[in-house]
């Protein structure tokens, strides 16, 4: 065990050699001053373990000044040594706190004993100042208020959130009585919380219960408040915990009122069921005999008129079933990439040091008008779903992209209208969702978390926040692969532009190049074959990887345009790199409901092209152009 330091501050000479030689023989380590500035230089310098300190020492300071200067963040033990016991000296003495007195003479064995119970009572000083330490340190780092109230209801120790809950600044409730935050209205009055302690000092049992409080300012709140009494040394204080339930009350009656939407939407989804079907008859006969008399231009505008009036109705049929969704919104110009790269710093401490997050933005970048707050929201809710689905870690990208949504999307989405979009992808490599889920995953209260996990409102708040705000939700997943949520919002209109004009993209026609179609899902595939012919190829078409490579053997083919995720024992990717072996001038072009952020490793590795689903037809064409290095030399019409 080290040697305790002690500083012996002596103006006389002989005494401190006697001194030095007396705590040398005892074992200590010793070091001498004679003045009481070389004593503060040496405290500072050398830190020792306790200063046997004369009182009456020459010079400016004696030795009780010099110990009223020792800085009290070193906590250093001090014992006086003096040949006089005059009442004032002691009492000049004793307001410096000492932790004892030396009268001269004194023999070695008073020294000595006198000196470790110094050394012995600092040490339970400083432990305590210790425990101290740490558990004010734990009551700051709570975000729950942590309030102790003594046997009289005064507050003796509130943290800086328990402060701010009910406005007031750190320290400023100490001493106050527990009257300060009661409501005062029956029975949540001071006599009620008196009360409450009583019965927890009575049973030894935590009492809990909601009460109605004030605020500094005179608001009311509700809190939750968890009552326990205990014994603190020789005090006995009630520790409380309270966390303000205003959220939780407002998304309780949230609830509560989603719940009678959804009453509501019950009663008019069968209706607006059966009206749908018949639009959808009216629609279709209207759009076939506009196609089939193109040379009638009366039928044509009458017919024209009878389509748009059916709109109409398709359009008022969507706002009954949406208006449950109904929110206050305060749109504003946003700037997407702006955005995003300060939320994912935050959202970096939402997915924890398992998660790697990382930001890819697109080159053509544009304004939404959007609510900042709900979007930031939606990323939110988004990205605690991602962590949910990768419990073991992963990696989480977000990317941006702006993306034109033609009439053959929106038609084939009837909530999206036609126009240029700001696109946020967020996508994770976690467990993925089955077709089942994917089917209810926007519906509120749909959950397949733990009933204590989540209330299964998130997605449908993303979902209503973006339909509200004009734009559109999408999503892809494999099971065991990963998910991706696209977030579409109507670009906005550029300062002092009218109108928005609509531009004509231009794509390069095939001649003639045979393309093998691989695609397991039927109505895709026919979507892209009936594309592909109309843009002048010649196809076929195949529905896994080992019918895709029989076809290639038996008829070779300049493009392989395959789905990435596929069923079989064969996916796109091993599809292609079994192809490009066989026949190396192949060229492939593969389609995924996954960003290229996604899927960029993989596409390194392959070489080939990477067609994002979903896509217009002038994508396509764009796609096969490039990969058989085509110019694009017409233009659609």
């Amino acid at each position: 065990m080290k040697a305790s330091r002690i500083l012996v501050v002596e103006d006389e000479r002989i005494v401190a050699l006697h001194l030095r030689r007396q705590l040398m023989t005892l074992g200590y380590e010793i070091d001498a001053v004679a003045s009481g500035a070389e004593a503060l230089a040496k405290i500072i310098e050398s830190r020792p373990d306790l200063v046997l300190m004369d009182i009456h020492i020459e010079g400016p300071m004696d030795g009780i000044e010099t110990v009223a200067r020792i800085p009290a963040e070193l906590q250093i033990p001090v014992i006086y040594l003096t040949a006089y016991s005059e009442e004032t000296t002691l009492e000049r003495a004793r307001a410096t706190k000492p932790h004892g007195y030396l009268i001269k003479p004194f023999s070695e064995r008073e020294l000595h004993a006198t000196i470790q119970m110094a050394l012995e009572r600092a040490g339970v000083e400083s432990a305590l100042r210790t425990s101290e330490d740490r558990f004010r340190s734990i009551v700051a780092a709570i975000s729950e208020g942590i309030f102790l109230v003594d046997a009289t209801g005064k507050f003796t120790e509130v943290n800086e959130p328990g402060s701010r809950m009910f406005g007031y600044e750190p320290g400023e409730l100490i001493g106050r009585d527990i009257e300060a935050l009661s409501s005062g209205v029956t029975p949540y009055t001071q006599l009620e919380a008196q009360q409450n302690i009583e019965r927890a000092a009575a049973s030894g049992e935590p009492q809990r219960f909601d009460w109605r409080c004030k605020a500094k300012d005179g608001r009311l709140f509700w809190a939750d408040i968890s009552l326990r009494f205990a014994s603190i040394g020789r005090e006995n204080v009630a520790l409380s915990v309270v966390r303000d339930l205003t959220e939780r009350r407002a998304i309780e009656d949230q609830l509560r009122q989603s719940q009678k939407m959804e009453a509501i939407g019950q009663l008019t989804g069968g209706i607006a069921h059966d009206f749908n079907n018949l639009l959808g008859v009216i629609i279709g006969n209207l759009d076939l005999l506009r196609i089939d008399r193109l040379d009638d231009a009366e039928l044509d505008d009458l017919s024209g008129e009878a389509l748009n009036a059916a709109l109409t109705g398709a359009d008022l049929t969507r706002s009954l079933l949406a208006f449950a969704r109904r929110q206050p919104l305060q749109p504003q110009r946003i700037e997407i990439e702006g955005l995003l790269r300060s939320t994912v710093k935050l959202l970096a401490r939402v997915l924890g040091e398992d998660i790697e997050i990382s930001l890819r933005l697109g080159e053509a970048r544009c304004h939404v008008l959007a609510d900042r707050a709900q979007l930031e929201s939606a990323l939110t809710n988004l990205a605690t779903n991602a962590r949910d689905a990768m419990p073991k870690g992963g990696k989480m990208l977000i990317g941006t992209a702006r993306r034109t949504l033609d009439a053959d999307y929106a038609a084939a989405n009837p909530d999206v209208a036609p126009g240029e979009y700001a696109v946020i992808e967020v996508t994770d490599t976690g467990e993925g969702m089955t077709s089942e889920v994917l089917e209810h995953v926007f519906e509120p209260f749909y959950t397949t978390k733990d009933v204590d996990k989540g209330t299964g409102l998130g997605l449908s708040m993303v979902f209503g926040f973006i339909k509200q705000s004009g734009g559109h939700v999408s999503v892809y997943s494999e099971v065991g692969v990963g998910t991706t949520f696209r977030l579409y919002l109507p670009c906005a209109v550029e300062a002092g532009a009218s109108k928005v004009v609509t531009q004509t993209t231009e794509r390069a026609n095939g001649a003639g190049q045979r393309v093998l179609v691989v695609e397991d899902s039927l109505p895709l595939r026919r979507v892209a074959c009936r594309q592909l012919r109309d843009l002048g190829y010649v196809v076929s078409e195949a529905n896994d990887a080992a019918d895709a490579l029989s076809l290639l053997a038996a008829a070779p083919v300049e493009v392989l345009f395959t789905d990435v995720v596929m069923p079989g024992e064969m996916d796109g990717f091993g599809l292609a790199m079994a192809a490009t072996r066989r026949w190396p001038d192949l060229k492939v072009v593969l389609t995924s409901g996954f960003p290229q952020t996604r899927l960029a490793e993989d596409l390194s590795r392959a070489k080939v092209h990477l067609l994002t689903k979903p896509y217009r037809t002038a994508d396509l064409a764009r796609s096969l152009a490039e990969a058989l290095d085509v110019t694009a030399v017409e233009a659609a019409e």
